[in-house]
C-alpha cells in the first residue's frame, strides 16, 4: 500500500499546540484505537516537538509491541520529521524492535569490552543451540535472539539481557543452560 509523502501533512492548531492530522495510513487509528490515542497523548504532551521522538518511540513500543511501519509513518507525521530520521533511531536502539519478539528476548552485548572477553562465542553458541542468526525469532515464537552494540555494562562484561534482567561475566555454557529453561 503507497503511503502519501510526509512532506504533504496537515496540521491544526488549538490553544497555539499543534495536532497530526488523521493517519490514513494508521491502521485503526480512524476506528478510535487506544494505542495511537497514548501516541497522541505523548506527542501532545511533548507539544509535537522533534526530540521528544525517542520518549514516543517508547511509548509506541510500549502499546503495539513492535514498531510497525504505519506506527513509524503516524510519529513522522505527528512530530513533522523524516521517516527516515524515525527509522533511523528505531534502528539504532536494540530496544526498539521492528518485527513482533518472541515470549523471551535474549540480547547478547558484543560491545568492545564485552567482544574481547568472549561474547562471539556466546552469540555463535546461541545461533547454532536456536537455529537461528541474530536478529530472529524462532519459528515457533519462543525466543528472540538480539545483539546490542553496547548496553553500558562493561565491568560485567560479557553482559546478555534475559527478559530484561541484565547478567554479567556469561560464558556459552551458563547462557545455553538459561535458554534451555525457557524451552522446559
Amino acid at each position: 500500500m503507497p503511503y502519501p509523502p510526509l512532506q504533504d501533512q496537515h496540521r491544526s492548531t488549538v490553544a497555539g499546540v499543534a495536532s497530526p492530522a488523521k493517519s490514513p495510513s494508521a491502521k485503526g487509528h480512524a476506528s478510535g484505537d487506544r494505542r495511537f490515542k497514548a501516541l497522541d497523548m505523548t506527542m501532545k504532551r511533548n507539544q509535537y516537538k522533534p526530540d521528544a521522538l525517542i520518549e514516543v518511540l517508547h511509548k509506541a513500543q510500549e502499546a503495539f509491541g513492535y514498531l510497525e511501519e504505519d506506527v513509524l509513518i503516524y510519529i513522522a507525521k505527528g512530530l513533522k520529521l523524516p521517516l527516515s530520521r524515525v527509522y533511523g533511531v528505531a534502528t539504532f536502539y536494540h530496544l526498539f524492535s521492528l518485527k513482533p519478539s518472541g515470549a523471551h528476548t535474549c540480547v547478547v552485548c558484543l560491545g568492545t569490552a564485552c567482544y574481547v572477553k568472549g561474547s562471539n562465542k556466546v552469540m555463535e553458541t546461541l545461533e547454532k543451540e536456536l537455529g537461528i542468526e541474530r536478529g530472529k525469532t524462532t519459528p515457533d515464537g519462543n525466543v528472540s535472539l538480539i545483539a546490542a552494540r553496547c548496553l553500558g555494562a562493561c565491568g560485567i562484561a560479557p553482559a546478555v539481557v534475559f527478559d530484561g534482567t541484565v547478567a554479567g561475566k556469561q560464558e556459552p555454557e551458563t547462557v545455553l543452560a538459561r535458554i534451555r529453561t525457557w524451552k522446559a
